[in-house]
């Protein structure tokens, strides 16, 4: 298949080009806008407490004040304020409201912080657009306009809350996506060109990855739109670097058996059809782990992953046809052209590092298996200390921005927990009234609990059937303690409710409450699912039931050593309190699925110089000296362009950004260049029990594969190996 797939490119050059090009106007030209929410309550389905506490809340309280941004107003000089500044606060907070700006519904004075140096003003928003980006716009005005109103008096003002969160982490997202863009390109152009010494071939993966960028975004904006899926915009970010790397490996896969195959003699047409023959099977086999692996988060309960396992599938998807199609077309028309102006492209060089690296594992697979498998034990106990965090607005954006100073400030001069109280809502279930007797004992049990700072009744709907108990805890929303907290505010809430009454809990630390029990329901679905499926690939593609288990195995081993890593550095280097909460998610799909391309293109190198009639061990060496630069070059781009994301200023893309590019560096230069040709060669025939994909068919001893299934023969080199 792959052979008439390059067949059909090669010889038709132009109109393939035509045809991609032809795509690229009419998807980019009719693809409708990309939203973005960064609302946590949209990450998680209907099912769960706290969306049902925000569902009752709506119904039974519609005009319920629940601030979306929050003005805090202190003296320049940081004493108390004075009568005169409480005035000039009561009057901004009155101009403020008659401005009627977009989104804002009401403008109303907070409470005074105890120590008399700290007041507010509460703006509530639409809450249907919660997250949305018009009210970070509403955001924006507000800023400027409280701002505006406060010169000329002695008070400082600042604005936080969720409408300036998500201002402030969409202006953050957009100096990160740039940071990281450039970072991507230079890396790949830099090292391309220190790789092929070839202007040409270093620019032309940036080309041809940036025509399928656009192509892809247009297609999960459709994709989006048509199923309804949640939009974030953490997700352009990943994009980019999955789009350039993926891209990137895929080019080197097929640069390298390209200039093998001319290297052995073969015009340079048929160079490439062979490339594309030869390694076609591996990019597919690769890309098919990576968008099955990214699938797999279709299963996941929260709205980002959602989003962002298809759109990351499509991806993945795009640039896997353009590997087949576009790359070799392109490549085919300049022909060895693309190589100027260096000549090393038609001389076999030594590769002396890597054949010593092969003759090492030939020599000794026993001890390259236990030392590389030792190191990956070590690093993985570190996964024992791992701790999730649910900050995901600092998680997103630097500590200096303004909503972020804002939220610091709180804590300090108010309870840590009144800038998002918790709400616990009694309703009738039958529809009578509730019997307000009991309000004040129901109230006193939850303030009793452990945690809570103040527990009182807020207000009951107009009919009578529906509480709202305001409970204030002593910690920030997002801390471990306040989550702990709300699960036991629940448990007292749901246990004292009562007869004919239902308690929900709702609030910010009930949603991270949910999200907590949605992250482990993910760990318990998608894990399992995904390897399951990468195995499925892996079995198909060598023929076996044995490979697949220790390939698998290796890549989980890489996934530990690489949470264990991450945790070890930011969690008891840096002192974070943890690490943001979906990152082991995000990082076991990016370590075990792009980490498998690596081992997928080793392991399939090995069998073809198996093919050849040599035994496991020779095999193995050889394929690490033969594939071994193709990998190194590969991980490093993959995991350097991954690492553009530690640019980015947050804590959320600075921990990804290192756990996946620390991942990858493990998969490509430790699994894939020891453990899984050493294990390979250690297991020896039974690896590809019960087929026998390692062993050439009877009486072609020593030809080309190819040959043997009846395909044109390629061109043997003087040394007689094959590529």
């Amino acid at each position: 298949m792959f052979r008439r797939i390059g067949n059909t490119v090669v010889r038709h050059p132009v109109w393939t080009i035509v045809a991609w090009l032809i795509a690229a106007v009419a998807i980019v030209a009719t693809a409708p806008g990309l939203p973005s929410s960064s609302d946590e309550s949209s990450f998680l389905p209907k099912s769960y407490e706290s969306i049902k506490a925000a569902d009752v809340q709506q119904e039974a309280f519609p005009s319920a004040f629940t601030p979306s941004a929050i003005a805090l107003y202190q003296r320049t000089d940081g004493g108390k304020l004075t009568a005169a500044d409480q005035q000039d606060v009561a009057r901004i907070t009155s101009e403020l409201g008659k401005k009627h700006i977009d989104q804002v519904q009401r403008v109303i004075p907070g409470q005074p912080s105890k120590d008399g140096r700290y007041a507010l003003t509460l703006v509530q928003m639409d809450s249907k657009n919660a997250g949305q980006p018009k009210q970070a716009d509403a955001a924006k005005v507000v800023r400027e306009d409280v701002k505006a109103l406060t010169k000329g008096t002695r008070l400082e003002v600042k604005l936080g809350g969720s409408a300036a969160q998500a201002l402030d982490q969409q202006d953050s997202s957009k100096r990160g996506e740039a940071l990281i863009g450039i970072g991507t390109f230079v890396i790949i152009l830099v090292t391309l060109l220190i790789i092929f010494r070839a202007p040409i071939l270093a620019v032309l993966p940036l080309i041809l990855i940036g025509l399928v960028s656009a192509i892809a975004n247009g297609l999960i904006a459709y994709a989006t739109k048509l199923f309804d899926l949640q939009a974030n915009s953490s997700v352009s970010s990943i994009l980019i670097v999955v789009l350039f790397g993926v891209g990137t490996d895929y080019f080197l896969f097929l640069m390298f058996r390209y200039r093998e195959r001319l290297r052995a003699g073969d015009e340079p047409k048929q160079a490439m059809i062979n490339a594309v023959a030869r390694v076609g099977e591996a990019i597919a086999s690769a890309a098919g782990a990576v968008i099955i692996a990214f699938l797999a988060l279709v299963l996941s309960t929260l709205g980002f992953l959602k989003q962002m396992g298809p759109a990351l599938a499509i991806a993945v998807t795009v640039t896997l046809i353009a590997g087949l199609t576009l790359i070799p077309a392109v490549v085919s028309l300049i022909g060895p052209k693309v190589f100027w102006p260096s000549k090393s492209w038609q001389k076999e060089p030594e590769n002396a590092r890597f054949a010593a690296l092969g003759r090492g594992v030939q020599r000794r697979p026993a001890l390259t298996a236990a030392l590389s498998g030792v190191v990956l034990l070590v690093l993985s106990l570190g996964t024992l200390g791992f701790n999730a965090t649910f900050d995901l607005a600092s998680g997103s954006m630097p500590k200096t921005k303004e909503s972020m100073v804002v939220q610091d400030e709180m804590q300090k001069a108010y309870s840590a927990g009144a800038a998002a109280p918790t709400d616990v809502y009694l309703s009738s279930t039958d529809g009578k009234p509730l019997d307000k007797a009991g309000f004040d004992a129901y109230a006193r049990k939850l303030g009793d609990v452990d945690g809570v700072a103040d527990a009182k009744l807020s207000q009951v709907n107009e009919g009578g059937t529906t509480a709202d108990f305001t409970v204030t805890l002593k910690y920030e929303a997002s801390t471990d303690k306040a989550i702990d907290t709300v699960g036991e505010v629940r448990d007292v809430a749901h246990a004292n409710a009562p007869e004919g009454t239902e308690a929900l809990v709702g609030g910010m630390s009930s949603i991270y409450k949910d999200i907590d029990a949605a992250v482990n329901h993910d760990y318990r679905t998608v894990f399992p699912v995904a390897a399951v499926l990468i195995m499925l690939i892996l079995g198909l593609l060598l023929r076996s039931v044995v490979a697949p288990w220790y390939l698998i195995a290796s890549v989980g081993l890489g996934f530990g050593a690489t949470l264990g890593a991450t945790v070890l550095i930011f969690q008891n280097g840096q002192g974070h309190p943890g690490l943001m909460f979906m990152l082991p998610v995000i990082m076991y799909l990016f370590v075990v699925a792009i980490g498998t391309d690596y081992n997928i293109l080793m392991i399939a190198r090995l069998r073809e110089e198996a093919r050849e009639g040599r035994d496991p061990r020779e095999a193995a060496g050889m394929a690490l000296r033969h594939a071994g630069p193709t990998v190194a070059a590969a991980g490093f781009i993959l995991a350097a362009t991954f690492a553009t994301m530690m640019l980015a200023g947050n804590s959320l893309l600075t921990e990804m950004g290192f756990a996946v590019s620390f991942g990858i560096a493990i998969a490509a230069f430790v699994m894939a260049m020891f453990f899984t040709p050493s294990l390979t060669a250690l297991i020896g025939h039974a690896a590809w029990w019960p087929g026998h994909a390692d062993r050439a068919p009877a009486g072609t001893h020593g030809a080309d594969p190819a040959v043997a299934a009846g395909e044109e023969e390629l061109t043997q080199d003087p040394a007689g190996r094959r590529g």
